[in-house]
């Protein structure tokens, strides 16, 4: 689920989080980044040492290469775990080889996802070698995939996934590689625990601790020249230059969701959406961001999700955007910055953020209290899959979801209450919210989605007026939507997807 705003009672309007004197920041780091020299090798050497972190105490073996077992940063620039692999081959003086692991059994995804992902890897291994790195793609495990791989290499380099299957793979590599694995930090601007040592309670309570280090973080990475490269690849990877169906044929993957049309996956076509974004309606990002009859969003998500883009990338480029309030710019990046890096300060410290086990106590009392409440309308599982409900609005935002790939964001916050609404149990709420999401998002299966789900049922949120089923978590009906939008632009544009 994309990121979820913060919204003042009584208002709907966005509360601007990033302090006005952190302006300086975005302004001096983007200064520096446009001036002549950055286009120097080296400008920016430094990677922030909390970054990195090994992942076990393993001596350097002698190696053909040094190895960057790419997973969650699926991308060939602004990726602090790929630079830092080349410089620690450039000092060693062995080539990189990059390997990605393409596993038919992760939670939830299907063909959709996968598709998606493969035309960003299909873009990947050009720019990689454009670069001198080889691109290896493997299939099966990712953890046993790369400790075979592992045995060749001096080192093993890795970047950074949140979720619990990605922990995983990573202790298991640590606790049986021969070598060393470090773990690089790259998909958010400040580093989870250097943001906050523990779960954050709220934004509110993230929020400071992560401008008060912005100055430090929010700084461009350039890239490094490759000084050695690989002459002979030992492992027959799969052949990325077939047709994506003919890859995907020998995957034992869920083929009931279709891919997508209306976007395609890959860092370019990310930079393109992006240009686009900032080109045409940043400008009035702040006002019209929440209308879901408008387009007024910058639709990075699914490439976030995937690593395709940096998000550290994307602030600078907004911070750099001329003619653009600054009151806009900080509409923007809270939502980039600090509720994104919510997002995965709540995955990272709360084992249960995936279930109905981590909303807020308050939330857990208040809804148990009124789970037996007399629902005017109870849907099953299939009937919300299918949009049949009584609601043209939430039908709609269903629909978009479905055949799009991605819902607007404000319909997200929407769709999630109702069926909090018309479930007969929170927990059973939380469950068909967590399975429709995951499945027909390409952004579904990622911190910000579990968060986006889980504030619906009062994560993140404080307690409100006590009403019916929802008890003292916030509520959200039809009304607010036809005294907001023109609502019913939004449901003639989904008739027509």
């Amino acid at each position: 689920m994309a990121i979820i705003a913060n919204r003042e009672k009584g208002g709907g309007r966005c509360s601007i989080s990033i302090d006005r004197r952190y302006q300086a920041i975005y302004t001096d780091s983007v200064s520096t980044f446009q001036s002549g020299n950055s286009k120097k090798q080296g400008d920016f050497p430094m990677i922030h040492p909390e970054r990195i972190q090994k992942l076990n105490a393993r001596p350097h073996q002698k190696g053909r290469f040094v190895l960057y077992w790419m997973q969650a940063s699926q991308r060939a620039e602004r990726n602090h775990a790929l630079e830092y692999a080349i410089r620690q081959a450039n000092e060693q003086k062995l080539p990189v080889t990059t390997l990605f692991v393409l596993t038919d059994g992760f939670p939830e995804a299907n063909l959709r996802h996968y598709t998606f992902m493969l035309e960003g890897l299909k873009e990947l291994k050009g720019r990689l070698e454009e670069r001198g790195v080889s691109f290896l793609v493997l299939r099966g495990s990712p953890d046993k995939e790369v400790m075979k791989v592992s045995r060749q290499a001096s080192m093993v380099i890795t970047d950074c996934g949140y979720l619990r299957i990605q922990r995983e793979w990573r202790k298991e590599v640590a606790e049986n590689a021969l070598c060393p694995l470090v773990q690089v930090e790259t998909d958010v601007v400040v580093p989870v625990e250097q943001a906050c040592p523990k779960e954050a309670y709220s934004a509110a309570v993230l929020r400071p601790k992560i401008n008060g280090q912005l100055r430090k973080y929010l700084v461009p990475l350039s890239e490094t020249l490759v000084k050695h490269t690989l002459r002979n690849q030992d492992f027959a990877g799969l052949d990325l230059k077939k047709p994506i169906p003919n890859i995907l044929s020998s995957l034992s993957i869920d083929r009931a969701v279709n891919p997508v049309s209306h976007f395609r996956g890959g860092t370019s076509e990310a930079k393109r959406l992006l240009g686009d974004f900032i080109a045409h309606k940043l400008k009035d990002y702040g006002e019209l961001r929440s209308d879901p009859s408008l387009d007024c969003v910058s639709h990075m998500s699914p490439y976030l999700h995937f690593g395709q883009i940096s998000p550290l990338y994307i602030a600078l480029q907004v911070q750099a955007a001329g003619r653009i309030p600054a009151k806009t710019r900080e509409t923007y990046l809270e939502e980039l910055i600090v509720r994104r890096e919510l997002a995965m300060n709540f995955a990272h410290y709360n084992p249960a953020y995936d279930s109905f086990r981590a909303i807020p106590d308050w939330a857990k009392r208040t809804l148990k209290t009124h789970q037996k409440d007399k629902r005017e309308y109870v849907y099953s599982q299939e009937e919300l899959e299918e949009g049949r409900t009584h609601d043209p609005y939430w039908n709609s935002a269903q629909k978009e979801m479905v055949v799009t790939g991605k819902m607007h964001n404000y319909m997200r916050m929407y769709w999630g209450k109702k069926i909090l609404e018309w479930s007969t149990s929170p927990e059973e709420a939380f469950r068909i919210s967590v399975y429709l999401n995951n499945k027909h998002e390409l952004d579904g299966r990622d911190p910000n989605s579990f968060t986006g789900v889980a504030w619906c049922f009062g994560k993140h949120d404080r307690p409100w007026g006590e009403r019916k089923i929802f008890g003292q978590v916030r509520y959200m009906n039809d009304a607010g939507l036809r005294r907001k939008f023109k609502i019913e632009d939004y449901v003639k544009k989904i008739a027509f997807l």
